[in-house]
């Protein structure tokens, strides 16, 4: 199985430079329509539901303090993102055809719309610290729906 590093280098590498917001945008819809499609996970890491959207920790403790990661930004040491299927790589280019094109804050705002990050964060006021996990049923059911 593909780790989060493997998918966030594969996204890097079809986008180029990219601010670390919409990464982790990319890398959460990108495991959340990939319970849907593929009826399982792209990668076992917990996503986070922060006061700017979904964060997967994995992923944020490589790029921490950097605004923009790109191809041969110094951090992807182990990441193989040939690994992925091609069936993980379709549904990865999928997300990147319909999220892709989004600024970071606007798939912050989105995500801040929909059910599975207003439900890990329930109770949480809006700014607060949390890292409640947003759970793989949760995006299941919520986009599989859609």
């Amino acid at each position: 199985m593909a780790t989060v590093i493997d998918v966030a280098k594969y996204i890097v590498d079809r986008c180029g430079e990219i601010d670390t917001w919409k990464l982790q945008k990319l890398v959460y819809y990108s495991q959340a329509w990939s319970l849907v499609w593929d009826g399982k996970p792209l990668f076992d890491s917990k996503i986070e539901a922060w006061a700017n959207g979904p964060v997967c920790r994995d992923l944020f403790e490589i790029h921490k303090k950097m605004y923009a990661v790109g191809p041969l930004t110094p951090i992807w040491d182990g990441a193989n993102p040939d690994i992925l299927t091609e069936c993980e790589r379709e549904t990865v280019d999928a997300v990147l055809r319909d999220y892709g094109d989004m600024p970071g804050y606007d798939l912050r705002e989105l995500t801040h719309l929909e059910d599975p990050w207003k439900r890990a964060r329930e109770g949480v006021p809006l700014m607060e610290p949390c890292n409640n996990e947003i759970t793989h049923e949760s995006m299941r059911l919520y986009y599989g729906a859609l």
